[in-house]
């Protein structure tokens, strides 16, 4: 395809191709679209605490006269506004950042007003743009305070059609006050909303101390104040870290606070006696950014998984209040152990990641901490309010010229209408005669007979020394810096006294407390306890029966399975469970299916190999010690604490080589003292315990040496007691051999024939 150009002649399009490195045009323009990310996006202005939308939507609000005195007006026309003639983007975009700042729960200070539903604290969205209302609030009429007084510099929109403004001159400290997050390309932002009074506090500090310390601040400048309320509980070392270097992190909790309650201990613990002995907790306060229905949700799910037994209910009472009302299981549970086992399971606490990344009065993104954020805000305060001064010099020095002119004009009234009535070009005349310049004669010109009865000289003297002394004034404060900071002090004072501690808007909401050391507590400590017998099958189904059963009964199986294990145990207990490979896995007692059915496949519940044959179960017991032995003949100790699997791949225990399998697993009593170790051979060794080494992982040592076959069993006995084995035939009969001294040896040794009687299968 070719094209035409101006001559008239045809053009090659790929003429047009322009020969360069792929990577160095890529970066080139992945550059350009960084910049313009970062900087006209998602991080605020550290000046006005705003991204371009929200500046944009506040700027078409005030244009279309939507202050708070103002009736509201539909959502959907101040959307087409914004994207028609300042934000070239999608309609949904600009309504979801205005919903946000309608958001009571979202927005520390909210700086629209909205009418209609702009969602919840549940998670519900805001209805359609063209069903809901807005219009600002006070603190966005503050924040903008003095866009017409030169200020700042109005830009021009993206089509060079209107102007906007580039920030808001405004003394409300909005980037702190109301927060900021945004994800940039290769940066971030997170600020968390804190109280006004705070802030213009610190900020009165820093005025009257540029070199304060950054632990003076933080006396001042105490956190997070977040709009649904809570408690931030880390220390106040960790919170000042965070604000001196901009980066850092706090733990939110929700509050538990219980009106009702007649005692003031059970009110702060949110706990409500019923009466019985019976109680409940309540929720008042969830962390920020935390849906209300997602964490009823969580907590629902956590007593269907049943990790919280200790927990029976949990009921959304909530009505514009929060109220989430948990019941115990019962009323011996202990309450701060609910409290720290929901911290734990569910988002009651969260963590809220602070990144005080901002852009700077030339635009440059830079993370700051709190004494640097605060300069650079007060810096540009007084930038502003130079050119406020300035902007007003300037309105005075027009309004004396006239002034001076009307004056002028008063003395020589009579003249002045002469030359109007008799020349036909009276401008020049006048300008000529009285010495006046043309703006002067031109506004003479322009007054109205009945303005001449209130040009009276005082009036007009006294309106030019009211001005000349604004004027002198003025002057002042832009030669004196000490005037300025001056000024801004009081005007802070002034803004302090609508957002302070004892207004409804200013009071502070966030508990910050360090929270009492965690009450250590495991899983397992809410789990009921109770009996239960573990049945395992030989092709791997595992069962639980409730209470201690026979382990002699017959249960049922499917066809061609047939019993393997069965042991009694609790519901509190774990169950260690080898597979000939030498890895250990770990299943609770209380996740066992019941026992009305033939169970369910361990390989469902345990990732074990196939291949893999289990060939022990134990219960474990705190600081029991095992016997390892494979059949190579090597083995070891290992404590039972050390072979707990956390997660469903187990843990490698015994370490293998080619054919060699995990043989023995068997619990070593505390009044052991030695080994017996028998092979395929039928050869018996007999060693001190003291010569097994106790290790966490590995192949062992040799227990016993073979030509021929491997080790076939092994034991711990107690040698005063003798060796004792199954003897064959009908019944339970076992024999002793107490003269066991006879088979003793070093660990290692090939050893000799058993006593006579040792059963066939070499089997202890």
């Amino acid at each position: 395809m070719t094209t035409i150009d101006d001559t008239g002649t045809e053009k090659d399009p790929f003429d047009a191709i322009v020969d360069a490195p792929f990577d160095s045009a890529l970066s080139e323009r992945y550059l350009v679209y960084a910049l313009s990310t970062i900087t006209a996006r998602s991080l605020p202005d550290l000046r006005d605490g705003l991204k371009p939308v929200h500046r944009r939507l506040l700027w078409t609000m005030r244009q279309l006269k939507l202050d708070p005195a103002s009736a509201f007006k539909k959502s959907a026309r101040v959307v087409g506004e914004v994207i028609g003639k300042y934000h070239p983007h999608g309609d949904v975009a600009a309504y979801d950042a205005m919903v946000r700042l309608a958001q009571d729960f979202a927005l520390r200070y909210p700086l629209v007003e909205g009418q209609g539903n702009f969602g919840n604290i549940d998670g519900d969205n805001a209805a359609a743009y063209r069903y809901t209302e807005a219009r600002l609030t006070k603190t966005a009429m503050r924040l903008m305070d003095g866009l017409d007084e030169g200020t700042v510099d109005f830009v021009p929109t993206y089509n060079g059609e209107e102007e906007e403004p580039a920030l808001f001159p405004g003394l409300f400290p909005n980037l702190l006050a109301n927060g900021s997050s945004g994800i940039a390309v290769g940066m971030a932002t997170n600020i968390p909303s804190h109280n006004v009074a705070e802030i213009i506090d610190a900020a009165l500090e820093l005025i009257d101390n540029p070199h304060v310390e950054h632990e003076r601040l933080m006396e001042l400048f105490h956190g997070p104040d977040l709009p649904t309320g809570g408690l931030i509980v880390d220390s106040a070392a960790a919170i000042s870290a965070a604000y001196a270097t901009g980066r850092g992190s706090f733990r939110i909790r929700g509050r538990f606070h219980a009106a009702e309650a007649k005692e003031e201990a059970d009110r702060q613990a949110g706990i409500e006696r019923l009466g019985g002995g019976q109680w409940q907790l309540v929720i008042s306060e969830i962390p920020y950014q935390v849906p209300k229905g997602k964490l009823i949700e969580q907590i629902a799910q956590a007593i269907g998984d049943r990790k919280l037994p200790i927990l029976e209910d949990v009921r959304d009472e909530s009505d514009e209040a929060i109220r989430i009302v948990l019941v115990p299981k019962s009323r011996n549970v202990d309450p701060e152990l609910l409290k720290e086992s929901l911290y734990k399971l569910t988002d009651l606490e969260t963590r809220f990641g602070l990144n005080l990344n901002v852009l700077d009065a030339t635009r440059t993104p830079m993370v700051m901490g709190l004494k640097e954020l605060l300069g650079h805000w007060v810096a540009s305060q007084i930038d502003i309010l130079q050119r406020r001064a300035r902007h007003r010099l300037d309105k005075i020095a027009a309004r004396l010229e006239l002034v001076e002119g009307y004056i002028i004009a008063f003395l020589n009234l009579d003249r002045v209408i002469e030359i109007i009535r008799t020349e036909d070009e009276p401008k020049p005349v006048m300008m000529a005669e009285f010495g006046i310049t043309d703006r002067q004669a031109e506004a003479i010109l322009n007054m109205r007979l009945r303005s001449l009865r209130k040009l009276e000289e005082m009036e007009l003297r006294q309106e030019k020394d009211k001005l000349l002394a604004e004027q002198d004034e003025l002057h002042k404060l832009l030669d004196s810096p000490a005037r300025q900071r001056t000024r801004l002090k009081r005007d802070l004072a002034s803004l302090r006294k609508e957002y302070g501690e004892d207004t409804p808007l200013g009071r502070r909401r966030t508990t910050i407390a360090e929270a009492a050391p965690t009450v250590e507590f495991s899983m397992d400590a809410m789990i009921e306890k109770a009996p239960v017998t573990v049945i395992l099958s030989q092709k791997g189904w595992i069962r639980g029966a409730s209470g201690h059963e026979p382990l002699d009964r017959e249960y049922k199986y499917k066809e061609g399975d047939g019993p393997a294990f069965a042991l009694h145990a609790q519901t509190t207990d774990k169950l260690l469970i080898a597979a000939d490979n030498g890895r250990f896995f770990t299943l609770g007692c209380d996740k066992l299916p019941g026992a009305r059915g033939f169970g369910e496949p361990i390989r469902t519940m345990l990732d074990i190999d196939a291949e893999a044959q289990i060939i022990a179960v134990v219960v474990h017991r705190p600081k029991t010690q095992l016997l390892l032995a494979a059949t190579s003949g090597k083995g070891f100790a290992a404590l039972t604490d050390e072979i707990l699997a956390e997660t469903r791949k187990g843990r490698q225990v015994v370490n293998l080589k080619d054919k060699v399998r995990l043989r023995v697993v068997r619990e070593i009593a505390e009044a052991h003292d030695h080994v017996a170790v028998v092979g395929d051979n039928r050869k018996l060794v007999v060693f001190n315990l003291e010569e097994l080494p106790m290790m966490a992982r590995g192949q062992g040592v040799a227990l016993q040496r073979y030509r021929d076959g491997g080790l076939a069993d092994a034991i711990t006995f107690r040698l005063e007691d003798g060796l004792s084995w199954q003897m064959g035939g009908k019944g339970d009969r076992t024999r002793t051999e107490t003269e066991i001294w006879q088979w003793k040896v070093a660990r290692g040794a090939a050893g000799r024939m058993p006593p006579q009687g040792f059963p066939r299968d070499n089997r202890f």
